[in-house]
């Protein structure tokens, strides 16, 4: 089913009590889905896990406030996808250039862990998403399970796409997935995703898209 973000979506019973009763501890955050972040003409789409507490959460606006935007953002402007290196709030200015970033659940999950079906229940919105972005390119899953909610919204069988870091999948339709470990303050800070590693998956993304402006 394809079907468009609502910012009132109650559909997952644990996701909404949960953001219900983090709108009492914190009576000034979005505490509400948050919505994708840059214009459905983009040619890459940018798919994180889910909003977090003190990130999206908070501000409204994916990967925004919290350390796993720190990289995210930083990287994006180093390749021309983004007007600004930091992104502290919604209201801060910055704007994406031919880039969008969403998430594979759209609510804060407890614990930042989404259960199998509320990742199933929101992959409506992930699929009306791509379906509406006629200039689609290249697709970044931050994480395993963006990848697998890639695939899902696309119709892509697990066994034909594997998630590994630095992997390129070609899906139908001319997109190209791109994996990468997410740029969590644990894999950063582990080292299990450098500075390095993320610059690398987004220069070939970078080379895609020059070259496809090109042809």
């Amino acid at each position: 089913m394809k079907r468009g973000f609502s910012p009132a979506c109650r559909a997952c019973p644990r996701l909404a009590g949960f953001l219900d009763s983090v709108r009492l501890a914190h009576p000034g955050y979005h505490a509400a889905p948050v919505a994708p972040f840059g214009g459905a003409d983009a040619r890459l789409l940018v798919v994180g896990l889910a909003p977090g507490m003190h990130g999206a959460n908070r501000t409204g606006r994916p990967f925004t406030g919290d350390h796993a935007g720190i990289l995210l953002y930083r990287t994006l402007h180093r390749f021309g996808l983004a007007s600004a290196a930091t992104s502290v709030s919604r209201d801060d200015g910055l704007a994406l250039v031919d880039c969008r970033i969403t998430n594979a659940v759209k609510c804060l999950p407890p614990a930042n862990k989404p259960e199998r079906a509320e990742i199933e229940r929101c992959n409506g919105f992930l699929r009306a998403e791509i379906a509406a972005m006629p200039n689609l390119r290249a697709v970044l899953a931050l994480g395993r399970i963006a990848h697998d909610a890639v695939l899902l919204a696309t119709g892509v069988p697990r066994s034909r796409a594997g998630f590994a870091h630095g992997a390129v999948h070609a899906l139908d339709g001319g997109i190209v997935l791109f994996d990468s470990f997410h740029c969590s303050r644990y894999n950063t800070q582990t080292r299990r995703l450098t500075a390095a590693m993320f610059e690398e998956v987004f220069r070939s993304i970078r080379a895609l898209l020059d070259e496809a402006a090109a042809a």
